[in-house]
Formats: structure tokens, C-alpha cells, sequence
């Protein structure tokens, strides 16, 4: 891609609905700030991929942006309206209206979180029967369609412990779209997998970039953030260091401090 379309590229996703929007976040664990002065906005149909090495808040942004975290200080807006807390310094909103909101976020995490006593058709069902009030004939035929979507058909009466790795984030995958979020974070989703099964997840998550999804991407997965991000933020020490196009990033980093983590990612990998 040529940098006059990136740039157009860019300004048609800025001019895109805010999905979601973080604002002044902060968030520190006894004494030792992860997140310090965090802003940042999702556009509708964006795929932003966070990147940083290990402890630089990547993931603690992530379970803030659904108040998974409690922040500190600072603003979380889904679709504009406050997420959490009040703007200001307000009231912490109702566990139930909390709740409510949480609905339209969905989350992918690293270790999978399913209900092991459950079969895979069942932990599809679960939440869209007893959150969204669905009949369990709607729910059912949710299920079915989104494992089918995601390759997992012929698995629906299994139980987790009988799949592999892969197979069973496919299952949370398809789990968190049965709430038909409006935004999807995954913290990390193949981290936890053998080199072998990676794939078949990446697969999965960029058939949801084509279709449209808003993502939010806490990944190691270089190949998979400069293929089909629409923007790269790379994070150290709790601060936004850069944010841009993966083309950008990639070819031509803005800063030193990325700069330093690309070539030790190389390093790495020869």
C-alpha cells in the first residue's frame, strides 16, 4: 500500500462511528503503575492490535476497556455512553446497569474460560439464554450456525477437555459472537497454543476482519497485526509509545523505543 493510501485509508476510518474510546485511563497495582494516562478511540469495523513486550499494560488495558479492571482514573465510553463510572469522577454505575452494558463488549481470553461441565453447544447457548432472554430454540440455532461458521460443526455434543487448544478458543470465539457484541477484545488468544494450532484461530479472526468487526488485539502474532490491522498501538511502561498503520509501524517506526522492540522481535525469530 502506497503512504497516500494509507493515508486515505486512515482518514475513512477516523470518519467512522467511536465504538469504543478510553480516556485518561490510569490503573496502578499497590505501588507500581501499569497504565498511566491511557486515550485512545475504536472506530466501527477497526482491528487495532495492541502490541509492547510483557508488562507494559497491554493486557490490563484490554480487561479495563470492559471494567473487567477497575481503573483508577480516567473514562471508558462504549458508543459514547460512560462505561463503569460516571465522567468525572461520578457514581460507579449499578451492578446490574454494568452488566447490561457489558453485553455488547465481548471477550476472547487467553485460557479459553469455558464451562467445563458444559458441552460445546451448551457454552455457545448459555449466556444469550440467560442474559439475553432467548428462547433455548433461538439460542440453539445461534449455536449451530456460528460453530458451523467457525468450523467446529461436527463438535457441538463434545465436551473441552476432549479438544484441542485450537478448537477450543474456535468455541470461545463463537461464544462471545452469540451475544452479537459490538466490539470483540482478545487478550492474547493463542498465546496458549501449540505453534501448530495457531492458524486455525488466526483464520477464524481474520474471516471477522473481512466481515466487518470491530476488534481490539492484544497479540505477539507480527505477522497477523501487520497483515490485517487497520492500526498497530505499541505500548511500554503503561504509556502509548506509538500508534499508526501496520505498514507504518513495521517499515518505518516513529520511535526508537519501537524501533528496539521490532529488531529484538527479528532476533527472535531468525
Amino acid at each position: 500500500m502506497t503512504d497516500d493510501q494509507t493515508t486515505m485509508s486512515q482518514l475513512a476510518v477516523q470518519q467512522r462511528p467511536v465504538i469504543l474510546e478510553v480516556s485518561g485511563l490510569s490503573k496502578s497495582f499497590g505501588a507500581n503503575p501499569v497504565l498511566r494516562d491511557i486515550s485512545l478511540k475504536i472506530h466501527k469495523a477497526e482491528t487495532v492490535c495492541l502490541l509492547g513486550p510483557s508488562g507494559s499494560g497491554k493486557s490490563t488495558l484490554l480487561r479495563c476497556m470492559n471494567w473487567l479492571e477497575q481503573p483508577d482514573g480516567g473514562t471508558v465510553f462504549l458508543a459514547g455512553q460512560p462505561l463503569g463510572a460516571r465522567p468525572g469522577g461520578g457514581l460507579r454505575m449499578r451492578d446490574k446497569e454494568l452488566a447490561a452494558m457489558r453485553t455488547r463488549i465481548g471477550m476472547v481470553f487467553q485460557h479459553f474460560a469455558l464451562w467445563p461441565h458444559m458441552s460445546v453447544l451448551q457454552n455457545v447457548m448459555e449466556a444469550p439464554v440467560h442474559v439475553l432472554k432467548q428462547t433455548k430454540d433461538e439460542a440453539r440455532a445461534t449455536a449451530v450456525s456460528l460453530l458451523q461458521r467457525v468450523g467446529l460443526a461436527g463438535k457441538m455434543d463434545s465436551f473441552p477437555a476432549r479438544l484441542s487448544g485450537g478448537q477450543k478458543q474456535r468455541v470461545a470465539i463463537a461464544r462471545a459472537l452469540a451475544m452479537k457484541p459490538e466490539v470483540i477484545l482478545f487478550d492474547e488468544p493463542t498465546s496458549s497454543l501449540d505453534p501448530e494450532l495457531v492458524g486455525e484461530v488466526l483464520a477464524v479472526m481474520q474471516d471477522l476482519v473481512r466481515e466487518g468487526m470491530t476488534m481490539v488485539v492484544v497479540t505477539h502474532e507480527m505477522g497477523f497485526a501487520r497483515d490485517v490491522a487497520s492500526r498497530v498501538v505499541f505500548m511500554d511502561g503503561g504509556h502509548i509509545v506509538e500508534s499508526g498503520p501496520p505498514d507504518q509501524f513495521f517499515e518505518a517506526p516513529q520511535t526508537e523505543r519501537a524501533r528496539q522492540f521490532l529488531m529484538r522481535y527479528a532476533a527472535r525469530n531468525n
